[in-house]
């Protein structure tokens, strides 16, 4: 699904503005429009766990951080952040990032069909501050680490098969990864002021102990066209990767990374900025900036990004006031929820079940601030289809 220029759409949730015009291009803003909801509607009050929800929707708590998984012995980690959901036979599986260093790697829980939890267990230890990462066609998931030159690594959901290390990938300060299985292979987002956008192209699909790194060679503008260029060194040193090609786009801060129906969009927390790059036709445009809306829109702090089967975007905050905002494939923008009391946190780790029913995320360091107090949530509602 290709995705207009947000900045042309109603901007809801707030104090709202419709925008005419490609924004960044100089033309002007047309009067503010009535604040309203997105299409879930306007958010409630706080619920038991303190979640401003949609009508229609609950949560539950799934997992806290130091506290046994309810129904196993096991322990949930510290600073939980990136996850992804994978299918098992009739249930699924939640797979979560702990971002602390040293000691980070992820853990999963288990459920069955109904959402009752039957298991919880480590699937990566001994590796450092585990950001985001991304799920693989082949069910693996690829834990990235967010240190100076900090691997990936790749994982499985149900803890039978041993992680592995994939240099090929490149060593710099990860963030987050997502596979193309239309042009095979993986993007990737580097979380620095002056960060890349690389992918990776590996030898034979579906293994990732080889292969090329490249990265995104573009314009200094917010829109145009862009190419590729194999990355010298992708072990980064003696000369960071993101120093090694003439002519590589920076952006501040890479964070989130989602792939769908040949595009891909990615964030930047540096300048609150959703990015969107066009595969088939091999351009880059802006798909939000909230400097462009005057401080109006509901979305602040871009971090962690995921999609639904209806071609909505949900975008984590880490700032702005704790919520998960929506971006519709018609181009409103609005929150979905909001966690209220944590204000010391951030929400990490938005995933769909694989029937699209439910929506698991966490508060990286819930109402103390700390990272051992992390909770990670489910919700449960009329998702679009």
């Amino acid at each position: 699904m290709e995705r207009r220029n947000l900045l042309r759409a109603a901007v809801l949730g707030g104090s709202a503005a419709v925008f005419g015009g490609t924004l960044w291009r100089g033309a002007a803003y047309a009067a503010p429009a009535q604040p309203g909801p997105g299409p879930y509607g306007a958010l409630g009050s706080p619920d038991a766990n303190g979640i401003r929800l949609p009508s229609g929707f609950t949560s539950r708590v799934i997992a806290r951080s130091g506290q046994t998984v309810s129904g196993t012995s096991y322990t949930w980690h510290n600073a939980p952040d990136g996850g992804a959901c994978y299918a098992d036979g009739s249930g699924w599986i939640y797979v979560s990032n702990s971002e602390i260093n040293p000691s980070g790697g992820a853990s999963a829980v288990k459920f069955s069909s109904s959402g009752s939890i039957t298991a919880a267990y480590r699937i990566l230890s001994s590796t450092r501050q585990n950001c985001a990462g991304g799920k693989t066609p082949w069910n693996t998931w690829l834990s990235c680490e967010e240190v100076s030159l900090g691997y990936v690594y790749e994982t499985d959901p149900w803890g039978v098969n041993a992680s592995v290390q994939r240099a090929a990938m490149g060593r710099f300060k990860h963030e987050a990864a997502a596979a193309d299985p239309v042009r095979q292979v993986i993007y990737l987002t580097e979380d620095e002021t002056n960060g890349r956008f690389y992918r990776f192209v590996p030898t034979t699909w579906g293994n990732l102990s080889s292969g090329t790194l490249q990265v995104m060679v573009a314009g200094s503008g917010t829109s145009g066209s862009f190419s590729w260029a194999n990355v010298p060194d992708p072990d980064g040193s003696p000369t960071a990767t993101r120093s090694q090609v003439s002519g590589s786009k920076s952006f501040n801060g890479g964070e989130g990374c989602h792939y769908a129906d040949n595009t891909v969009w990615f964030t930047t927390k540096g300048d609150n900025r959703v990015w969107q790059l066009n595969l088939t036709s091999t351009t880059y445009e802006l798909a939000y900036d909230d400097s462009l809306v005057n401080g109006t829109a509901p979305l602040t702090g871009v971090d962690n990004i995921t999609g639904s089967s209806s071609g909505d975007l949900f975008v984590a905050e880490d700032g702005g006031n704790m919520e998960i905002c929506l971006i519709t494939p018609d181009d409103v923008v609005a929150s979905f929820l909001r966690i209220d009391g944590q204000s010391g946190s951030e929400i990490t780790g938005p995933a769909f079940s694989p029937d699209g029913t439910r929506l698991y995320f966490s508060s990286q360091r819930g109402t103390s601030g700390s990272s051992s107090g992390g909770i990670t949530y489910e919700v449960t509602g009329p998702f679009r289809a």
